[in-house]
C-alpha cells in the first residue's frame, strides 16, 4: 500500500454517491484525509451516510464549489462521468491531478496479499463474504466491496492487516483508461466464479470479454505458497475452465462437478437459507447459512476453499458463514407478511432466470417480476437471452426504464420498455408495459393472495415503487 500523510491532503469525489465511490470515499476520510464530493443527485442511504459523518457534498459539478477552502490535491473520478464535466475540465485546465477510482482503490486499499474476487455473477456476495470471514478470522483486511451488506458493515475500509479483499469488476476505468477495473488491483489471489459474455455496451465481441479474464489471470504469481499466489475456480463453468486451461494456469477447483477439489453436495432450501455439506479429500464439512438460493452454495463453496486454502481453520471458516446475511439488493426481503417484496439488482436475463428459478423454489404462490435491465442489457445483441428468462415468473411487469447517458459516438439504439416487453412476450404469456408507476403499483398489488412474492428485478431504483408496493399491501 503507498504510504501517505493524509492529514493536509484534499481529495475530491467526483461522483461520490455510487456505493463504491462513497465507501472508498469514507475510507480515506476515516484515515485523516478532507473529502469532499459532487454528484448529479444524491439519494438515501448514501447521502444519510454521508451526512452523517460530517463529509461536505453538494449537488451538480461546480468548479467554484469544488475549490472552496482551497483547491483539492487530487480529484477521485467516478466511472460515469463524462469527459467534459466541468469539475474534471477545471482540474485538467490547472493542473490538479485526477485519478480514476479504481487507481485510487489500486494505491489505498490494495495490500500485500490481494485476493480479488471476480466473473460474470456472484462477486458481490463472494468478495463480502471472504471479507467477513477475514475479519472473523481477526486477519484485519482492508477491502472493497460493490454493494451494500445487510448488517450495516462499510462498503469499504482501510485497515492494518497484511491482506485485502476487492470486488474484480470487469467494466472499463473510465472514459480515458478503457481497461477493466480489476487490472489495478495487483492480485495475488484470484477466486473466480464464472465467465460469460455480458457488458455488450463495452465488450461488443465475446471474445472481448473474455480477453480481459486471461489478462487478469496473467497477474497473478506463478509457483507460489498458496499464502503468496493462488488461483480458486468455479469447475461448475465450463469457459472458465477452458480460459484456465488455456494459460496453464493450476488452480484450486469447486462446485458440485465430482472431480472438484473443494465439492458440495446435499443442499436443502428453504425461504429461511440453505444447508448443505463440503466434501475436501473425503473430509466433510456442514454448511448453515441464511442465504437464499441453492447457487449461494457455490458462492460459500468458494470463500470456503479459498479462505481454508490461506490458512484460516474449518471452524472458524463455518461460524461466520452463519452468521453472513448478504447483500442488500441480492434476493433482499424487503417486507415479509402473508405476502412478500423480494429486491435484487438482477439486470440480465441470466441473472433474472436464476434469482426466479430460487424463488420458486422457496415460494409455493404467484412471482410477478417488475424488471429494468442495465444499459449492456437493452442492446440487439442481447435481445437472445431474454427468451425463457421469465419462465419461473407468473407474471412479468416493465416500467417506464430510467433514461441512459448515451455514447454519443456509437450510432447503436438501445430498446425502450415497449420493446423489452414484447421480446419476453415472445416466449412468456403474461408480459406488461407500464408507462405509468402509480399504474403498475396498481396493477402489481390488486388481487395478491398469500404466499404470493412482488419481485423487483434490475440495476436502477425503481422511482419510489418498492416503497409504495410495501405501504399498499401493508394497508
Amino acid at each position: 500500500m503507498q504510504e501517505t500523510s493524509p492529514t493536509s491532503q484534499k481529495v475530491h469525489f467526483v461522483g461520490i454517491c455510487g456505493v463504491a465511490m462513497s465507501a472508498v470515499a469514507t475510507a480515506l476520510w476515516q484515515k485523516g484525509y478532507k473529502v469532499t464530493g459532487s454528484d448529479s443527485g444524491f439519494f438515501p442511504p448514501v447521502s444519510t451516510h454521508l451526512s452523517n459523518l460530517g463529509i461536505p457534498y453538494y449537488p451538480g459539478f461546480h468548479p467554484e464549489k469544488m475549490i472552496e477552502g482551497g483547491a483539492p490535491d487530487l480529484l477521485v473520478v467516478g466511472n460515469a462521468i463524462a469527459s467534459k464535466n466541468p469539475e474534471l475540465l477545471y482540474a485538467q485546465e490547472h493542473g490538479i491531478p485526477f485519478k480514476s477510482f479504481p487507481e485510487v482503490v489500486g494505491e489505498h486499499l490494495i495490500q500485500r496479499h490481494s485476493i480479488v474476487a471476480t466473473g460474470t455473477w456472484g462477486k458481490t456476495t463472494s468478495s463480502a463474504l471472504l471479507s467477513h470471514i477475514l475479519k472473523h478470522a481477526g486477519l484485519k483486511p482492508s477491502y472493497l466491496i460493490g454493494g451494500v451488506t445487510q448488517d450495516g458493515s462499510p462498503s469499504a475500509v482501510i485497515d492494518q492487516g497484511e491482506w485485502s479483499v476487492a470486488e474484480g469488476d470487469e467494466y472499463t476505468t473510465a472514459k480515458w483508461d478503457q481497461r477493466p477495473k480489476f487490472m489495478h488491483y495487483k492480485p495475488t489471489h484470484l477466486l473466480m466464479t464464472a465467465v460469460r459474455w455480458d457488458h455488450a455496451d463495452v465488450y461488443p465481441k465475446e471474445e472481448d470479454y473474455f480477453n480481459a479474464f486471461r489478462k487478469l489471470i496473467d497477474l497473478v504469481p506463478k509457483n507460489e505458497s498458496p499464502a503468496d499466489g493462488l488461483i480458486v475456480a468455479c469447475s461448475d463453468n465450463a469457459k472458465l475452465v477452458e480460459l484456465l486451461d488455456e494459460t496453464q494456469r493450476e488452480y484450486i477447483s469447486y462446485g458440485k462437478n465430482e472431480d472438484s477439489t473443494y465439492r458440495y453436495e446435499n443442499i436443502t432450501e428453504t425461504k429461511d437459507g440453505i444447508t448443505f455439506t463440503i466434501v475436501y479429500h473425503g473430509k466433510e464439512y456442514h454448511i448453515e447459512s441464511p442465504l437464499l438460493g441453492a447457487y449461494n452454495a457455490e458462492n460459500v463453496t468458494g470463500c470456503f476453499a479459498m479462505a481454508k486454502e490461506i490458512g484460516i481453520a474449518p471452524g472458524d471458516i463455518t461460524d461466520a458463514i452463519k452468521s453472513f446475511h448478504g447483500m442488500k439488493r441480492r434476493l433482499e426481503k424487503r417486507y415479509e407478511h402473508a405476502i412478500t417484496v423480494i429486491d435484487d439488482i438482477a439486470h440480465s436475463a441470466e441473472k433474472v432466470k436464476s434469482v426466479l428459478l430460487t424463488l420458486r423454489k422457496a415460494y409455493g404462490g404467484s412471482i410477478i417480476a417488475i424488471y429494468e435491465p442495465n444499459s449492456g442489457n437493452r442492446t440487439p445483441q442481447s435481445k437472445p437471452a431474454y427468451a425463457e428468462a421469465f419462465k419461473d415468473a407468473t407474471t412479468v411487469v416493465i416500467p417506464r426504464l430510467s433514461k441512459l447517458k448515451m455514447d454519443e459516438s456509437n450510432p447503436e439504439k438501445t430498446f425502450e420498455g415497449q420493446e423489452l416487453r414484447d421480446t419476453i412476450a415472445e416466449t412468456h404469456p403474461n408480459a406488461h408495459y407500464f408507462e405509468d408507476d402509480t399504474e403498475l403499483v396498481r396493477f402489481i398489488t390488486t388481487d395478491r393472495k398469500e404466499g404470493d412474492v412482488i419481485a423487483f428485478l434490475g440495476s436502477h431504483g425503481f422511482r419510489g415503487m418498492i416503497e409504495e408496493t410495501i405501504k399498499t399491501i401493508a394497508l
